[in-house]
Parts: structure tokens; sequence; C-alpha cells
């Protein structure tokens, strides 16, 4: 199965794609009522800014930009939209309290903190022209 590790960093990549796009629909829906269908605007300054972590926080992540910072505070406004939301409806168990994607996102977003960019991302890009232009002559 070692053949399968040359595709790990592509493939991680566009995992993180679809996270983030997927996390940015959420906030999306939010925000600027896209895709439709969502719950409507937010109410509150907490959940107004948790809608904008999500738009903006996933986009970031999608591209690959400010990647671990995006990740870190998306995942924790995911914790924190389990035991503030989810976990208060009477069941700490995720399936009963409809609170799966919560706990997916955050140790999805998790998992991208500490695996980082990935190869194609702003960020590498932004990486290979710093060190080229310091070797450069």
């Amino acid at each position: 199965m070692n053949f399968l590790s040359r595709y790990a960093d592509p493939v991680y990549c566009i995992m993180r794609l679809i996270v983030g796009l997927l996390f940015a629909c959420h906030g999306g829906q939010k925000i600027l009522g896209f895709p439709p269908g969502g719950h409507g605007p937010p109410e509150g300054a907490l959940m107004i800014f948790g809608a904008w972590v999500e738009l903006v926080g996933g986009l970031l992540v999608a591209v690959g930009l400010l990647t671990r910072v995006a990740a870190f505070i998306s995942s924790g406004e995911m914790a924190v939209a389990y035991f503030m939301v989810h976990a208060q409806m009477g069941s700490f168990f995720p399936i009963v309290n409809k609170g799966e994607s919560a706990v997916f996102y955050c140790f999805a977003f998790l998992f991208i903190v500490f695996y980082g960019p990935g190869q194609w991302s702003i960020d590498a890009l932004i990486s290979r022209r710093k060190t080229a232009a310091a070797t450069a002559p």
C-alpha cells in the first residue's frame, strides 16, 4: 500500500478545499443568504461572529491562506457551538443532539492545524517564493 503515499498530499489538499468550502457555505447562508435554505440571519453578536468565522475561516482554509490560524479559530468556534448549543439540547451525544457536524468540523480543523496547509496552497506558494528569494544570488 506504499504506492498510495505519493497521493497523500494532493488528496489532503482536496480534502482541505472541500471541508473549507462546505464550512464557508454555513456562514454564507447566514450572512449572504446564499446558498439558499439556511436558518436565516443570525441573531445576537455571538451568532453573527460565528457566521463570519464560518464564512471567512472556511474560505481561508479552502484556499490555504493563513491556514493554521483560520483552522484553529474555526475549530474553536465549532467546539463552542457544540457545548453552547448542541450539548444543551437534552443529550451530550452528538447523534442525539444533532451536533455531529459541529464535532466533525471541530476535529477536521484541529487536524488541519497540526498538518498545515499542504503543498497546494497559497501559504506554500508564499513560502516557496520566500525561499527562492532568500537563496537567489
